[in-house]
């Protein structure tokens, strides 16, 4: 009886850590619509490329930049608005572009996969940073 207690216990702290980081994330999204646009695009071409395919990536690469550009541009919610929040906004922005030049410039799809990887890390740096406590 005890083991199916702390079984159901277990399972109730997983659901509701589950729930809560999926809460704050949508409220990350919701508080600040811009980081919302970039995720779309960012998921809409990251997750193809992990399967190999780069067509996403290189067709739009342009809405991607301009989303990022946006980003940068937008009033930061004043929760997440730190300087470390702005600098990686920045280098968002300005990493998008450099992928632009390379995929405009006919990199090779190693180098466009290694450059959108790092502008994803970049994306979640963001992420995280805006999950941090304290830090405000």
């Amino acid at each position: 009886m005890k083991t199916l207690q702390l079984t159901i216990l277990a399972v109730c702290f997983v659901l509701f850590g589950t729930w809560t980081s999926n809460t704050l994330a949508q409220n990350k999204f919701d508080a600040w619509p811009q980081l919302k646009e970039f995720h779309k695009v960012m998921s809409q071409t990251f997750h193809p490329a992990e399967e190999g395919n780069l067509e996403p990536i290189k067709t739009r690469i342009g809405e991607m930049v301009e989303k990022a550009s946006a980003l940068a541009s937008s009033t930061i919610p004043t929760e997440f608005d730190t300087p470390k929040v702005k600098s990686a906004v920045l280098k968002l922005e300005k990493d998008s572009k450099k992928l632009q030049a390379k995929i405009s410039a006919g990199a090779s799809d190693a180098k466009i996969t290694k450059s959108l990887v790092g502008l994803h890390d970049v994306f979640h740096r963001i992420i995280g940073l805006c999950s941090e406590e304290g830090e405000h």
